[in-house]
């Protein structure tokens, strides 16, 4: 039965762990590990390990073997009683044997592929050997490796590697779920890196034989990211060798193990052929990410599982800087507004609604959330707009001084920012207790040259939290004159009342408020403004993402017009053509202002205004409202769709990535025209993986896709990253009415190996992204999504688990789609022996309120 973990209850662990010395003898069905660990008595109390799946050896104290009729072993837990522990410092032992070849879940020691690696965030060392599995004890490690693999990997430093045997020492404490360890048939580009104080560094990106051409960016970025980190936070590298390796079989993205990083191979593989501009920008971006770790995250970690927020947002936000700098800083900051809206902001309207600190939970794998990462992320944004460039740096600054080495929380971070600055938080802090997005409403008042603006927050009530006082809320405004002049500059205005306000004076004329500038809080914001006057921001307001913005609520206003039978008017049709002639001035952000609001997003829409979406109407008012732009500006998109090809070798830059981004946009509503012409045509002629899966989305949603859908598979058939691609884009792509019969036709393949989470996720997941089909009537969506994550359960809950999130907006919608829901929902908890994992997600969606 799960138990609820409570962060009042946190106690400090009784024993000063001072050494971890660790022996593996790997075998796929029969690994025996052996452990070391030295300990230091700092309060009483008994000596608790967690493990769980261990087939138990031996356990001793200082070589002598343990009664066990004395040792109490529950719950995943081994309890040595003080009457047997000596005074003084001891050491424990122990020899288990476990199967990695039988570890489905990839937790703890599996195998991908025939490698040996490892996953042990959060709580998967327990799945290796008996240990105090929380990251609040640390120590040293020195681990030894026996194995016929022909690369053998561990963190740290090595001390001796020959064939079947490699020892390493990570000299700087750690607690276990940083561990890591690979072996396996791999090979291994290298390189170099200097720090800014002379030490050299040895690079290594370890892969299959075969994929060395395809490192070559992770290596690059790597270097990067590095470079980056020495000039823009002052941290340098602390170890003599990084090695990165890429496996196939993984359920996160990527793991910043102490010099030992392992990434999901579609994070790692990269070339013109077979990844999109997407795939470069995100390798980049998660690379950055887990070296940032380094210092944010391993050389001060979290004292506990609920500060997940303290090295997860803060690292979010230094990667999206990092990729800022890389790339367009304008383009990253709508891009991630864009994933924060989609995923976070739906999080926190249902019934998966927490806080960034969460104050309890019954499996924390299930809080690897949106709100933990990218609002976490925002939290610190924040932050730095408050305290600002300085103060963020010195903040900072104290903050690796005083807690480099230890395992911190979340009043830590706050202190550091307060004592550098001399801010009082307290209110701030809100931020990281209080679930849900606060609403913002604006009011404007005009009067002889004065503007005054008046603003109140609210945070509507999330499970388990009923009461939500005022929140500090910066608000970037900037005003906009009738002649498109900006007459006032960006100004943050500091809300800390339910309700204030803000006068401007001296103006000649009643200027248009640019309201959120940079998207300076995540909050949702409601005020009056008009089609013209919104038209006017997207024409002229010098805050790139506020001027995105305006022609977003544009398009929006017209969709849900539309999709409630009502006109879109002119306005949003006008304002892109304004756009589009000056499209190649800025093709990036072009782009964006093309890609009208998702389905999903329109529902959430009409759902907050008091409607009852229909994904059916709203699916065919966005395929109208395209046709009809497209109808209206053939010509130009024409000539953006002819201009924006790109001569010579494929580069994976930002230039070269806003220019197809923008062809690409052109071609979505082109081939609304052309019945698929020119995607056949760009599919045929494609010299990159970016335009060729373009023209393939096409092709699909036309139903137009078999040539090219078969041409795809013979040519990729064998790469397994490219066919998740294949995979994807069917079931998402495909007109609502055949897309779920098309999943299942895909799901009978042999070739859909569903135990593996990167296809697994293609196929499912590219269904979920189909609002009207996954919503369809029906309930098969929803029947659809239920039987396969009935069947992964008892194999990977984590995956299983977080693919449970596509229900959590089931409440918005009408009766008969509820009740479809209700009983998808309520067959998968009806499971015998569900997962906790699983069962804690689904009791949440089932019980909560949207």
């Amino acid at each position: 039965m799960a138990t609820t973990q409570y962060l009042k209850d946190w106690q400090p662990y009784p024993f000063e762990l001072l050494e971890t010395r660790l022996e593996f003898d790997l075998s796929a069905t029969a690994t025996r590990v052996r452990s070391a660990l030295r300990f230091r008595r700092r309060a009483p109390g008994p000596l608790i390990l967690d493990g769980a799946g261990l087939r138990t050896l031996s356990i001793r104290i200082d070589g002598n073997d343990l009664d066990r009729s004395l040792i109490s072993h529950a719950d995943e837990t081994l309890s040595i009683p003080e009457a047997l522990i000596p005074e003084g410092e001891f050491t424990f032992f122990a020899e288990v044997e476990i199967s990695p070849e039988e570890n489905t879940a990839l937790e703890g020691l599996y195998l991908s592929g025939g490698i040996f690696c490892t996953q042990c965030e959060a709580e998967g060392f327990r799945h290796i050997t008996w240990y105090p599995d929380r990251p609040d004890v640390m120590a040293p490690f020195h681990v030894r490796i026996r194995s016929e693999k022909p690369v053998i990997l561990s963190n740290g430093n090595p001390v001796t590697r020959q064939q079947g045997f490699a020892e390493w020492h990570d000299p700087w404490p750690k607690p276990s779920y940083l561990f890591a360890l690979v072996a396996g048939d791999l090979v291994a580009i290298t390189d170099h890196f200097t720090t800014r104080s002379g030490r050299g560094v040895e690079l290594n990106v370890w892969v299959r034989p075969g994929d060395q051409d395809r490192a070559g960016f992770a290596m690059e970025s790597l270097k990067n990211s590095m470079k980056w980190d020495e000039e823009v936070y002052g941290r340098e590298y602390d170890l003599d060798v990084f090695n990165l390796v890429a496996v196939d079989d993984f359920n996160m993205g990527a793991m910043e193990n102490k010099g030992l990083n392992i990434f999901n191979s579609k994070l790692v593989l990269a070339s013109a052929e077979t990844a999109t501009d997407g795939d470069y920008e995100r390798i980049e971006g998660v690379i950055g990410h887990e070296y940032f770790h380094n210092w944010t995250g391993n050389r001060i970690t979290c004292r506990d599982w609920f500060q997940l927020c303290l090295k997860e947002g803060l690292t979010v936000f230094r990667d999206q800087q990092f990729t800022s700098d890389m790339r367009s800083a304008a383009v990253k900051r709508i891009s991630d507004v864009q994933t924060l809206r989609a995923r976070q902001f739906r999080e926190d309207q249902g019934p998966l609604a927490h806080p960034p600190r969460p104050d309890h939970y019954q499996e924390i794998n299930n809080f690897y959330t949106a709100t933990v990462y990218e609002k976490g992320a925002e939290v610190i944004g924040m932050l730095k707009r408050l305290v600002g460039e300085d103060g963020y740096r010195k903040a900072l600054d104290l903050y690796f001084d005083r807690h480099d080495g230890q395992a911190c929380t979340i009043e830590d971070w706050l202190q550091v920012f307060e004592d550098a600055t001399g801010r009082d938080l307290t209110q701030f802090s809100r931020w990281y207790t209080d679930a849900g997005t606060p609403r913002l409403t604006m009011t404007e008042a005009w009067q002889d040259g004065r503007l005054t603006l008046g603003f109140t927050q609210s945070t509507q009530p999330t499970p388990g939290q009923s009461e939500k006082p005022a929140r500090v809320i910066p608000i970037a405004v900037g005003l906009i004159g009738p002649n498109g002049d900006e007459v006032q500059a960006t100004t943050v205005l500091e809300m800390t009342e339910p309700a204030q306000e803000f006068t401007f004076d001296g103006l000649g004329a009643r200027p248009v408020v640019s309201l959120l500038r940079g998207f300076s809080a995540p909050v949702t914001v409601e005020r009056e403004i008009s089609a013209r006057e919104q038209a006017l921001l997207l024409a002229h307001d010098t805050d790139a993402y506020a001027r995105w913005q305006a022609g977003h609520d544009l398009a929006l206003d017209a969709l849900v017009a539309l999709t409630e039978g009502r006109d879109a008017g002119p306005h949003l049709s006008q304002a892109l053509g304004g756009l589009l002639e000056d499209a190649e001035r800025d093709p990036a952000f072009a782009s964006l202002c093309l890609a009208l609001p998702g389905e999903e997003e329109i529902a959430g829409t009409i759902a907050a205004r008091g409607g009852v979406p229909d994904p059916d109407a709203i699916h065919a008012a966005r395929g109208q409202l395209i046709r009809d732009l497209a109808t209206t500006h053939e010509t130009r998109l024409a000539e953006l769709f002819d201009s924006m090809q790109t001569d010579g070798p494929y580069r994976p830059d930002a230039a070269g990535a806003a220019s197809r981004s923008l062809r690409l946009a052109a071609l979505s509503y082109l081939s609304r025209l052309d019945d698929g012409a020119r995607a056949q045509a760009l599919s045929d002629s494609a010299s990159n993986m970016t335009e060729r899966l373009g023209a393939l989305e096409q092709l699909v949603a036309l139903g137009k896709d078999e040539r090219a859908l078969r041409e795809f598979a013979d040519e990729f058939g064998k790469n397994r990253l490219v066919m998740d691609k294949w995979f994807m884009v069917q079931p998402m792509r495909t007109a609502p009415t055949g897309a779920v019969q098309r999943a299942n036709a895909l799901a009978q393949r042999s070739d859909f190996d569903w135990k593996n989470p990167n296809r697994f996720r293609a196929l499912i997941a590219g269904l979920g992204a189909n609002h009207a089909a996954f919503h369809g009537k029906d309930g098969s969506g929803y029947d659809f999504l239920a039987k396969w994550l009935i069947r992964l359960d008892p194999v990977n809950p984590q995956t299983t688990a977080r693919m449970c999130s596509a229900f959590e907006t089931w409440r918005q919608y009408d009766a008969d789609r509820q009740a479809h829901a209700r009983a998808a929902l309520e067959r998968i908890a009806s499971v015998p022996g569900l997962s906790r994992n699983t069962s804690e997600m689904v009791s949440r969606i089932l019980g909560g309120k949207a």
